[in-house]
């Protein structure tokens, strides 16, 4: 159940995949090189395989409690914590002005993935954080940076998103919970928040809420919906901190996974009012909000591949000690380790080839988010955008997959607990649900990054994959497999965008629900053609006499996913195209 960090895959990603020599030219980045990358990936490797991830399975075993309204979370959660932030690692992508290290969210993301991989359950925290510190550098006062984000920056506070409620999920016209105004520049808040990850916990002294609320008078549905700052307790002046707030964890949940997480139903204004500040104008907190919620889709599609990795490197470790049976080819004359069995490779490789796909996926928005951020690359956002459902949406869905084929690797003892096979399979389910469903990633997708143009942008990403298929016809065996494939796949993608343009405002329903095959289409595609990519730096690289094992495994690998992956493009264009009539014939009472 150890841990390796792939540091070298990630290093080939952002050398040729996020084309580090190009984002040096962004003037923030100047004085970076990969050494420095390195530097930093290895640096966060130690902490993530040493301190982090050997309380994984701890945390499982012995998750967070509540008792009193106060929650203590798992045994050395709160010393690795404290390892973290004394790193830095919390500032790492933030600006050098509230003590951050202003580092490119290419860097980051990488090193997100580390800390996800050892150990899911304690990357929550740090990422909610990330997520609050981002809303307030675009929508707060000067005041509300000054107060809270060096203190969240530097792990003294961290930050919570408070969204949901017990009548509003994913619609947030619903939410009741109200602000009034004091007079003074603050608000009374009052409600009741559920599903708020490290809403409560022990691991630092102050908890910085961001609370979706609604002011009198305000309109109704989305466009009344105001965002606070409600500290756990007050900030004084001088920065100390004051009095606690009536703001209280009055429950924990009991979860399938993620146990040492700990999700609080947080209670606001039992005891008066919980003071809050308004962050940004009234009635814009939706939008104020969307900014937290677009860094924590990306961030929890880079948890879904770092639980597939995760998954991966256990199973390869028990296929290759776990002794059955003779080699169907008679290769060895007695019982031999699994890893012999052609079934179980196939197994592997999906592992691998699936993860390896999200983490270039993954890596290539990483840097069109560091472009648009720094850059007049107006390209760029739009490019980013387009990739958050599908890093979000596809990497979440595939974990599930490669968790489950870890589990069946392990045959029996993967569904015994001790083993921890079965762990990775619970965790990985919450992350197609929670910072919005794949529904919602998929309606994102269809809706705004489809439809609002008539599909002309999803059209040009086929463009895209077309000119690295014509890169392709002068490569070897495995380029030549990759860009048939890739061209298929292609065209079942653009077959599918056709038809989205042509039903969407006729057919709404049959688009919809289409909405999630064509989401896993897309980021099948868009995925392969990240593998394709690096497929062509490999064979360069094997043919100058460089690393040739690393490349051949490249090569091979991305060969596997041309050849096993792609092909599944075909079965969810033709389920697009001809289903919607059959998923929607049967009437209501009829189920």
């Amino acid at each position: 159940m150890s841990y390796t960090a792939p540091v070298k895959d990630m290093l080939f990603n952002m050398a040729h995949l996020a084309e580090f020599d190009r984002l040096r030219q962004l003037p923030p980045f100047a004085d970076l090189d990969l050494d420095t990358a390195q530097a930093v990936l290895e640096e966060c490797a130690k902490l993530c395989e040493n301190v982090i991830a050997p309380l994984n399975h701890e945390g499982d075993k012995n998750p967070s409690t509540w008792a009193d309204g106060k929650v203590t979370t798992t045994p050395g959660f709160k010393e690795a914590f404290r390892q973290y932030v004394e790193g830095g690692w919390q500032g790492l992508v933030h600006p050098t002005d509230f003590g951050g290290q202003g580092l490119p969210k290419t860097i980051a993301a990488a090193c997100q993935e580390l800390v996800n991989s050892a150990n899911l359950s304690f990357a929550l925290c740090p990422l909610l954080t990330d997520g609050a510190i981002e809303a307030l550098l675009t929508a707060g006062s000067e005041e509300l940076k000054t107060r809270y984000i060096p203190k969240m920056i530097d792990g003294s506070w961290t930050g919570s998103m408070n969204l949901t409620e017990p009548q509003a999920g994913s619609d947030l016209s619903l939410v009741r919970t109200r602000a009034e105004p004091q007079g003074d520049g603050t608000y009374k808040v009052f409600g009741t928040k559920i599903f708020i990850t490290y809403g409560e916990h022990d691991m630092a002294e102050n908890i910085v809420h961001l609370v979706l609320a609604r002011v009198p008078g305000a309109p109704a549905g989305v466009k009344g919906i105001s965002l606070f700052v409600v500290p756990k307790f007050l900030v004084n002046a001088d920065g100390s901190l004051g009095a606690r707030n009536d703001a209280h964890c009055v429950s924990i949940e009991h979860k399938l996974g993620i146990k040492a997480s700990p999700t609080a139903v947080l209670q606001f204004g039992d005891h008066g009012g919980a003071v809050g500040y308004l962050v940004g104008e009234e009635n814009r907190g939706l939008e104020y909000m969307f900014i937290m919620m677009n860094a924590a889709r990306y961030g929890v599609g880079v948890q879904g591949l770092a639980l597939s990795e995760r998954a991966y490197q256990q199973a390869v470790g028990y296929a290759r000690d776990r002794v059955q049976s003779r080699p169907v080819d008679g290769s060895l004359p007695a019982a031999a380790p699994i890893i012999h069995h052609p079934d179980v490779r196939r197994m592997l490789m999906t592992m691998r080839a699936l993860t390896e796909a999200c983490r270039a996926m993954a890596t290539t928005a990483a840097a069109a988010y560091d472009h648009a951020h720094h850059s007049a690359d107006k390209g760029a956002q739009a490019f980013y955008e387009f990739l958050v459902p599908l890093v979000k949406g596809y990497s979440t869905e595939i974990s599930h997959e490669v968790t489950s084929l870890g589990v069946q690797i392990h045959g029996g003892m993967g569904f015994i607990e001790e083993t921890g096979a079965a762990q990775h399979y619970r965790d990985a389910k919450i992350l197609t649900i929670y910072e919005g469903t794949t529904a919602i990633q998929a309606n994102d997708l269809v809706g705004r990054k489809t439809l609002r143009d008539g599909g002309a942008y999803a059209r040009s990403i086929a463009a895209l994959v077309e000119a690295t298929e014509q890169q392709l016809a002068g490569g070897g065996e495995a380029a030549h497999a990759m860009r048939a494939n890739l061209s298929h796949a292609r065209q079942a993608y653009l077959a599918v965008v056709d038809f989205m343009a042509e039903q969407g405002k006729a057919n709404p329903n049959a688009v919809f629900a289409g909405s999630v095959p064509y989401l896993m289409l897309a980021g099948n595609l868009v995925a392969g053609w990240q593998m394709a990519r690096g497929l062509l730096v490999a064979e360069r690289e094997l043919a100058a006499g460089k690393d040739a094992a690393f490349m051949q495994a490249k090569i091979t690998t991305a060969r596997f996913y041309a050849e096993h992956i792609l092909p599944r493009t075909a079965a969810l264009r033709d389920a697009v195209l001809n289903g919607a009539g059959s998923a929607l014939a049967l009437p209501l009472e009829a189920f």
